[in-house]
């Protein structure tokens, strides 16, 4: 019901900007879900009226991450991401980057990770407001894949 296809998001956010609800935008692989993840969706929520995340297919990761992620499916990624309160829409996307995607939603506010400070960040060139948001310490599906295999 969440999970959009790039038409339907299209018409979506035509109708909310119509209705002046101000649109929030994030994107990232969202491997294994973890309390971080969750944490930095509820921040970039709080930034506007709709949270749409743009999720990396699975080809996309492969080619961000390695032939060995991910781990879940782009499907049950988007499944997990869409059950979550602070998710009103998720949209997969197979670029390298959510450019593409960031142009036909135009979003108001744009949100990346802390990690990307003072770096420049893709689609900050049509969001209207850039916010970073810090991530949990310690929280990473990196190293939750790593405490796994070291069991």
């Amino acid at each position: 019901a969440h999970i959009k296809t790039w038409d339907e998001i299209n018409s979506i956010t035509q109708e909310l900007k119509h209705k002046d609800k101000s649109i929030v935008f994030t994107n990232g692989c969202f491997d294994i879900l973890h309390a971080g993840h969750v944490r930095y969706l509820e921040t970039a929520k709080s930034f506007g009226d709709v949270l749409i995340v743009g999720l990396n297919s699975d080809q996309s990761v492969r080619i961000l991450k390695g032939a060995s992620r991910p781990i879940n499916t782009e499907q049950d990624r988007a499944y997990i991401l869409a059950a979550l309160e602070a998710v009103d829409y998720v949209i997969i996307f197979d670029q390298e980057t959510p450019y593409d995607l960031i142009k036909l939603i135009k979003p108001h506010t744009l949100v990346k990770g802390g990690d990307y400070e003072g770096k420049s960040v893709v689609g900050q060139d049509i969001a209207n407001e850039l916010k970073l948001v810090q991530f949990v310490e310690g929280k990473s599906t990196t190293k939750t894949i790593e405490k796994i295999q070291n069991t």
